[in-house]
């Protein structure tokens, strides 16, 4: 399905930023572009800004590594093609004792996802007639999520990508803008703002991390896209003061000696674990984008704990506090869960997460971080949803990071930060103190199997997602070989 291939490159130009010497200044100092006026926020300004789309562009033209690599690993996708055709759904469903049909829609939405962004870099307006076809399909149709607590899932993930694909596309002449923020304000998003408010009717420390942290992705996504300034401080303020396990103090409860901080969900396996930092960094940047510095926020807790998940995951020893948390429904059944070591890990287990967090902090920040730095490059060049294996936890991320984050180092010292969201300048400046030094010494800690599970509220069969293990056997790209061992080990414990 294809709408007429009429493109203003004027257009899309000027929602790109797509002059060079504007891209250098942008990206030097690290810092989001300004509102254009009578506008709440800047648009595009989601996971990228005009300026990082430009960036992209020119490194590609110029032939510059790992930009190209990362670039081909975009174009090699099946997703990334112009002929992909929509498959909308009225009602997508997701969960145990549900016709599952979600699977049409997150590869749409990476379908749309990918064909956005080869035509940002790629310049071929088929892409971006492609996307529109795909977004505008499912605006016209889709009315409703359901399922079990697994549609909690459902709208945290797959409305926070769509919101990123509809970004790049805004202002495309034949993109229905007001009918996908109708979407995503009436289907997306109050089912997410709902679980942060009530849990499913459970207790909050119920779910794990990194339910928590789909919904607040979604909030803060769909808020920006449809210029929704409350609907963003409560996404912000929940990140700061939430009462669930995803807000920055719980799902990072204790910061070590060594300068590493603890990742709650490490007691329960590397997968979750992983989504919630790739979760977590997806909520930073697009904050960054609108002038809102949360990589930066409580000292840089969260590099802390994203280097501590960098170092557990590559095999090595960290710490861990036991903790127990609650579980049940309010007014019903209760249990608790203790965790009281880190679980062992495959270091050969991916996502494409970790390119995003180290440029902020080591480009744009330029700030040491030792594991982040080695695990981003262990992934590059990093792929996108259909590269990491079949099952919708290869969806989790939208991905490209090699391609759309790989930035050149400041010239300063000087910590970057993000201009507010409403200012007329793109500059920033000053200077924070930096996390304290990462050594190698940490305590040892045994190896422990994930908590087992009962009758909770969050065990909700969707094995496939929450139990993926990115692989995706040997692939072949222009750069180089990715190797990724794939596992097929399938959790039926959920996502909770």
């Amino acid at each position: 399905m294809h709408v007429t291939r009429q493109i203003s490159r004027r257009t899309m130009l000027k929602a790109t930023g797509a002059a060079a010497g504007a891209v250098g200044i942008a990206t030097a100092a690290g810092a989001a572009p300004a509102v254009a006026a009578g506008t709440s926020y800047a648009h595009p300004g989601l996971l990228h800004t005009g300026a990082d789309l430009a960036r992209m562009a020119a490194k590609v033209k110029a032939g510059a590594a790992p930009h190209t690599a990362g670039y081909a690993k975009l174009t090699a996708n099946r997703h990334a093609q112009s002929g992909w055709t929509a498959n909308p759904q009225a009602t997508v469903y997701r969960g145990a004792g549900s016709p599952q049909n979600y699977a049409a829609l997150y590869n749409d939405i990476h379908a749309a996802y990918q064909n956005a962004l080869r035509y940002h870099v790629g310049g071929d307006s088929a892409h971006a007639d492609t996307a529109v076809a795909i977004l505008n399909a499912w605006s016209a149709k889709l009315t409703s999520l359901a399922g079990s607590a697994d549609r909690f899932l459902a709208a945290g993930l797959y409305g926070y990508q769509a919101a990123n694909a509809a970004e790049l596309v805004r202002d495309h002449g034949d993109f229905e803008l007001g009918r996908f923020q109708e979407m995503l304000s009436k289907v997306f998003a109050p089912i997410s703002d709902d679980f942060l408010v009530h849990h499913n009717n459970a207790v909050v420390t119920n779910y794990w991390t990194n339910w928590d942290l789909c919904a607040m992705a979604c909030v803060l996504a769909t808020g920006i896209f449809c210029d929704d300034k409350a609907q963003v401080a409560r996404a912000v303020d929940y990140f700061k003061n939430g009462a669930g396990l995803g807000s920055i103090k719980h799902a990072i409860p204790v910061v070590h000696d060594d300068g590493l901080g603890e990742w709650l969900e490490a007691g329960r396996d590397q997968g979750h674990s992983l989504l919630g930092v790739g979760l977590m960094g997806t909520f930073c940047e697009m904050a960054w984008n609108q002038g809102i510095d949360l990589y930066g926020y409580d000292d840089n807790r969260f590099l802390k704990g994203a280097q501590y998940v960098a170092k557990w995951s590559m095999g090595g020893d960290v710490s861990y506090t036991a903790n127990t948390r609650r579980k049940g429904a309010v007014g019903g059944w209760s249990g608790t869960e203790t965790a009281t070591a880190a679980a062992g890990v495959d270091p050969n287990m991916q996502r494409p997460i970790w390119a995003m967090i180290a440029n902020h902090y080591t480009k744009r920040r330029g700030l040491s971080a030792t594991y982040l730095t080695r695990i981003a490059a262990k992934a590059a060049p990093e792929g996108g949803g259909g590269d990491y294996g079949p099952n919708s936890g290869g969806y989790d991320q939208l991905g490209f990071g090699t391609l759309a984050y790989t930035r050149d180092k400041m010239m300063t010292k000087a910590t970057a930060r993000p201009a507010p969201a409403g200012s007329a300048s793109a500059s920033a400046s000053g200077a924070d103190s930096g996390p304290r030094p990462q050594t190698e010494a940490t305590a040892a800690v045994s190896a422990s199997a994930s908590p087992t599970t009962g009758g909770d509220l969050a065990a909700t069969g969707s094995g496939d997602v929450i139990g993926w293990t990115a692989a995706a056997g040997v692939t072949a790209v222009a750069g180089g070989l990715l190797f990724m061992r794939r596992r097929d080990r399938v959790r039926h414990d959920g996502a909770q």
